[in-house]
């Protein structure tokens, strides 16, 4: 199961983040890439979910508030004009090289994109 959570702003709209495994990771593929953080802005958590069951990712549920968004993320999803961004999940705070360079958020076009290729 998918860990992941939601905040509920004040105008009544939610921020969804999901870490879901990646497309890359379904055909077998390790590495950066097994693991997303996936935010979503939508009216509410069902439409949240429906926007990623449509582009693809059917078996996305949400269970709990175990991991809710931070404040940057919902800072980075109200400013994507799509509202629906990911980049690789965290390592529980491990840098994987000398100095940890946080990953920028990408639109969720890349990911899909990318699974396809």
């Amino acid at each position: 199961m998918a860990a992941g959570g939601f905040c509920k702003l004040p105008n009544g709209r939610v921020v969804v983040a999901l870490n879901l495994p990646s497309p890359a990771a379904r055909e077998g593929l390790t590495g950066p890439f097994a693991d997303v953080r996936v935010l979503v802005h939508a009216h509410n958590r069902a439409r949240a979910l429906t926007r990623l069951r449509n582009l693809g990712l059917r078996a996305v549920y949400l269970r709990g508030n175990a991991a809710p968004p931070t404040p940057d993320e919902i800072t980075a999803v109200l400013h994507h004009p799509d509202g629906l961004i990911w980049r690789t999940a965290p390592d529980n705070g491990v840098p994987s090289g000398p100095v940890a360079v946080p990953e920028l958020w990408r639109p969720i076009r890349a990911l899909l994109r990318g699974a396809a290729a």
